[in-house]
């Protein structure tokens, strides 16, 4: 007979009950209602477990029986794993916790829970006293602190932390402890005072106030004169009278450093480093349009995939960046993968045959390589064309990505306004630092692109009509105008169309007084600028210094130096005027005269060779190219294609200095009321009185060297008398290789060699004979 099969035993069904979730839940719950105090009558062990409960979270205890109730409940329902699964949630609920217990430390109320009084606990209870009781654990308590509020609200805390550094440095721009040493200086000067009460100043009108304030400025130093500067009567400063002008009531300014940050003052004004009122961010408008209308990027990758695959190649799009007027699909290349059929076979090696009794075949992958970047490039008409976009352009690669970007043009564009890029971090920073910080727009991504213009550091723009050239300059003025002072920066504005840049002739940062308009004067007024440049480096050579920030920094200098900007709006008319006078100086401008703090901006809308010369193109690395017609033109400014791709209306591709290729952006719009605005402010009747120097006599020094009106004035006369007696026949050009000089002077000259009669008239071949006569055997006299 069979043994009969007992039951389950007692243990084991005990230990089944045990075990199951329900019974946790259960527990749980039963522990939380034990653990409220005065509640439930326990024995003396409970009793005293719970009063510890009590004692460590004092009137959190409460939070503790409803924790243990949530986790009943949810292991009654099942749920225990799905909770804990989110852990954020409790993470924050406990950072806020600690956090809460340790600031309800510092309260002792007249509370009893149970039998404990929390007058002796605290309303936190052990452990917020432990947070809060010494040095370590306050810093673990503020950590706390700090890190519930950055895992509750994340991105007020990510602004919060961006701002930092903007707080830290206004408040460092408050100078309190400074401002405090001088407000008890004053206090103790007041009660104990140990200088005697000024004399009272006889009131003077405002005009002979201005005048003898510019009879009173000192002069300069002896070896950093300005070119042709009549010299100062060193007697003359002693003899000058001392003037108290208030800060109010116009005159010279007082010297600070130039390289100071824009602060704002106790009325809200904003101000320069050497104490010019700068205008209020408020002339600028503070437009936020946003793209309406845009199709669903999602959808556009897909038909990007979809397109390429049925290329035969296989890609991915693994990014969107969607900006103000492309949005870039990155593109990740995928595999070519070969394949072949192999029978199948079994574990004895004999053919796997089908229910039909055929042999079966599978696929086996044979190569894999990855599929060429020229593959997707030469696809860029088919995706224009399955797209529905005018043009697209392809980088490939994205500089600093293993991507291929394909740039698809919006439906519509955005307006990326000067204020949008002057309010961000990244400007900020650098205007900080310099003062030619201009903003040029936002990238494909919409991040904002923001150039020094002393590191460039020259600037050469080229673009079609309509392209946004104009804009690009007037928004480059507008935002150096924004901060910078005339005793920081001046412009040399010279604009053959007259029209473009004449909202600008009344501002006091001109270098000299007008904005030159006539073709004829641009050699002249290149010229001085070429002087003003020698006579900086007389001046850095009698300091022993390279440039104009080591000059500006100097104990013994007493007046700094301004930077200077050369804009020059339409190249190929001067071009056209003048070729070998306007390339050679604009040339040797570029070569020298970054030390000095001169800068210059060159615009054309023609970039052929002929305009863009290849030695003036050698002198400006950072360009900026807007829309072209032709890839010719594209090559010429940028010695690659692109350009011809281009949407216009601010669309551009700038070539930074430290960059292989070029990056799109979106340059920022100046409205012609912004510019009104901004010009109103620096030509307010408060600035009327300030006084501004102008460099016009700099003309006079460059039209004696390109004109030689005499034979005095002009000091290659006599090396070209010189050069006449070494010679039998001269000409006009072999005065302009010896002497190295423009054509028009070296005409001139052979005209007063003629008049002279040292040479004879002019033949046919365009030599003339030298006459050797009484002048070559007086001059051997002397």
């Amino acid at each position: 007979m069979g043994r009969r099969r007992s039951g389950p035993s007692a243990v084991t069904v005990l230990s089944g009950l045990l075990f199951r979730l329900e019974t946790v839940g259960v527990a749980l719950l039963l522990l939380a209602l034990v653990s409220i105090p005065w509640l439930v009558p326990v024995t003396r062990g409970v009793s005293d477990l719970r009063e510890s409960l009590v004692r460590g979270f004092g009137a959190f205890v409460f939070l503790f029986v409803a924790l243990l109730a949530l986790l009943g409940w949810l292991t009654l329902r099942r749920r225990l794993g799905e909770a804990l699964s989110n852990w954020r949630p409790w993470l924050i609920a406990a950072l806020w916790t600690g956090f809460a217990m340790g600031a309800a430390s510092f309260f002792h109320p007249a509370w009893r829970l149970g039998e404990t009084s929390l007058t002796d606990v605290s309303a936190g209870g052990t452990l917020g006293r432990a947070l809060t009781g010494s040095p370590i654990g306050v810093l673990v308590w503020l950590g706390m602190g700090v890190g519930a509020f950055a895992a509750t609200w994340p991105g007020a805390a990510l602004t919060a932390l961006e701002r930092t550094p903007d707080v830290v440095r206004t408040v460092w721009g408050w100078r309190i402890p400074q401002r405090t040493w001088h407000g008890l200086r004053a206090v103790i000067e007041f009660v104990f005072p140990t200088r005697p009460e000024p004399e009272p100043t006889q009131r003077v009108p405002l005009d002979a106030l201005t005048t003898a304030a510019r009879e009173a400025e000192p002069a300069p130093l002896d070896d950093a004169a300005y070119a042709g500067a009549p010299e100062a009567d060193p007697g003359a400063e002693a003899d000058a009278p001392e003037l108290a002008v208030p800060a109010d009531a116009g005159g010279v300014q007082a010297e600070l450093p130039l390289d100071a940050a824009p602060v704002d003052d106790a009325d809200g004004k904003r101000r320069s480093g050497d104490g010019w009122e700068l205008p209020p961010l408020d002339v600028l408008a503070d437009v936020a349009l946003e793209q309406s209308g845009q199709p669903d990027n999602a959808v556009r990758a897909q038909l990007i995939v979809d397109t390429l695959a049925s290329f035969g190649v296989d890609a991915r799009v693994v990014q969107i960046n969607e900006g103000p007027t492309v949005t870039q699909f990155g593109i990740e290349p995928g595999w070519e993968i070969k394949y072949r059929q192999v029978q199948e076979r079994d574990a004895q090696g004999r053919p796997v045959l089908d229910k039909d009794g055929r042999p079966k075949m599978r696929m086996e992958e044979v190569s894999r390589t990855r599929v060429r970047v020229n593959q997707i490039t030469s696809l860029a008409n088919d995706l224009a064309l399955a797209l529905a976009a005018p043009s697209i352009r392809i980088e490939a690669p994205v500089p600093g990505k293993p991507i291929v970007g394909i740039e698809v043009p919006n439906t519509t564009s955005a307006l990326v306004t000067l204020r949008s890029v002057i309010d961000t971090p990244q400007f900020k920073r650098l205007s900080a630092r310099s003062k030619l910080a201009i903003a040029l727009g936002k990238s494909v991504s919409g991040d904002p692109v923001v150039a020094d213009l002393a590191r460039m550091p020259h600037l050469l723009i080229a673009g079609a009509t309509g392209s946004g050239k104009s804009v690009c300059i007037n928004s480059i003025i507008a935002c150096i105008l924004m901060h910078a002072s005339p005793e920081e920066v001046r412009f040399v504005i010279i604009d053959p169309k007259r029209v473009e840049l004449s909202q600008f002739a009344n501002i006091p940062h001109l270098a000299f007084s007008n904005i030159i308009v006539d073709v004829e004067k641009v050699p002249g007024t290149l010229q001085a600028i070429i002087h003003e440049m020698d006579s900086r480096y007389r001046r850095f050579a009698a300091l022993a210094v390279r440039n104009i920030e080591a000059y500006n920094r100097h104990p013994k200098v007493t007046r700094r130096l301004p930077y200077w900007v050369v804009i020059i709006d339409e190249l190929a008319d001067l071009m056209m005027a003048a070729p070998y006078e306007v390339e050679r100086q604009i040339t040797r401008l570029a070569q020298l005269a970054r030390a000095t703090g001169i800068h210059l901006i060159i615009a054309t809308q023609r970039p052929s060779v002929d305009v863009v010369t290849g030695l003036i193109k050698a002198n400006f690395p950072t360009r900026i190219a807007f829309a072209v017609s032709s890839q010719v033109d594209s090559r010429t400014i940028l010695d690659m294609a692109g350009a011809e791709k281009l949407l216009g209306r601010g669309d551009m591709l700038y070539m930074p200095t430290d960059a292989a290729k070029p990056k799109r952006l979106q340059g920022v719009y100046v409205s012609d009321a912004e510019i009104e605005r901004l010009v109103a402010f620096w030509t307010q009747d408060r600035f009327r009185n300030l006084e501004r120097e102008t460099f016009d006599y700099l003309f006079e020094e460059a039209k004696a060297d390109l004109a030689g009106e005499s034979e005095d004035d002009d000091p290659l006369l006599e090396k070209a008398r010189a050069l006449a007696a070494e010679h039998q026949r001269i000409s006009t050009s072999l005065l302009q290789r010896r002497l190295r000089i423009g054509y028009p002077r070296a005409a001139r000259i052979m005209d007063q060699l003629e008049e002279e009669g040292l040479v004879g008239s002019a033949s046919s071949g365009g030599s003339r004979e030298v006459v050797v006569g009484d002048w070559t055997a007086s001059s051997d006299d002397e």
